[in-house]
């Protein structure tokens, strides 16, 4: 089930990316998109931990969930949505994937520590990599909205990596709550923003989320993308450990940029393909010590069951 479960959540977060596209191409509005996608599957889940005495309401009376809602959620979708309105689903996957470099150099800034001989080679790699993705964009045919949106999905990866140190130490001071309902929680802190922003930003036409291909694509990312990859994330940090769900990332982007390529005819170049690579091996560089850890620590477990029996 433990694979099963991870080739599933894979799958998920590899989707959500053309999910997005086909609802913002179906004349959604973005930012008001997300604010229902987000809020209402915070709703629903917190809904359900309630139900199952895992959380309370009055989690969401805490600032530390506006704060890692603003992190997580407002700060990484915001840009994403608003970027998918000129760049495919494919490349904003690739570019969401330099997430865990940023959070490393955070991380070392702000622990005033050297980086590790593996983790900058795998910096200089995936940084070389998000180089030849931008490539194709910077010839003759120069697209400022283009080069706007990839630099919006990076200041959102931005925000993530931030909010990804942050939420770490919330979860220490909640130990007695359930990760699913704060994550519930930030959720629906970041869709009430985003709602906010729309009001402001966007002209709304509701009759727009009714179209076939708007409101499929709400539907999925509030119950497919939200509500079961989330959750599953969270059931296989619980059977494992934190690092091995989080090597989505290494897989995910991929997947996206293939079915963006076969599903929606999106135009992939090589130069980007090869890009994309480059930036998913630099990221594979960069955890080398702790997927040899992972590796180890599962074949330990393996040898001993295999005594045991």
């Amino acid at each position: 089930m433990i694979f099963v479960n991870y080739l599933l959540m894979c799958l998920v977060f590899g989707t959500t990316f053309l999910a997005i596209k086909v609802g913002i191409d179906a004349g959604t509005p973005p930012l008001f998109s997300a604010g229902i996608r987000f809020l209402a599957a915070g709703g629903i889940l917190l809904l359900w931990m309630v139900a199952k005495r895992k959380a309370k309401f009055s989690l969401l009376l805490r600032k530390e969930m506006f704060l890692t809602g603003i992190g997580l959620t407002f700060g990484v979708f915001a840009p994403l949505y608003w970027a998918e309105q000129y760049l495919s689903s494919g490349i904003a996957a690739i570019l969401s994937a330099t997430a865990p470099l940023m959070i490393l150099l955070l991380q070392t800034a702000i622990a005033r520590q050297r980086l590790s001989l593996s983790s900058l080679a795998g910096c200089l790699i995936g940084s070389a990599g998000v180089v030849l993705l931008l490539l194709p964009g910077l010839t003759v045919s120069f697209s400022k909205l283009w080069m706007l949106g990839c630099i919006a999905v990076l200041l959102g990866q931005v925000f993530y990596s931030a909010g990804t140190v942050y939420s770490r130490r919330v979860v220490q001071r909640f130990q007695d709550t359930s990760p699913i309902a704060l994550n519930a929680a930030q959720m629906m802190y970041g869709g009430v923003l985003l709602l906010a922003l729309s009001l402001f930003t966007e002209n709304i036409r509701l009759e727009n989320l009714l179209a076939p291909n708007a409101a499929m694509s709400l539907l999925y990312l509030i119950i497919v993308g939200s509500m079961t990859g989330h959750t599953i994330f969270y059931w296989l940090i619980a059977k494992t450990n934190p690092v091995f769900p989080s090597t989505w990332l290494y897989i995910s982007p991929l997947i996206a940029l293939c079915l963006g390529a076969v599903l929606y005819g999106e135009q992939v170049s090589v130069v980007s393909v090869f890009g994309g690579i480059t930036i998913i091996i630099g990221i594979i560089v960069i955890n080398l010590d702790n997927l040899k850890a992972l590796v180890f620590k599962n074949k330990s477990e393996v040898k001993k069951a295999g005594e045991a029996v």
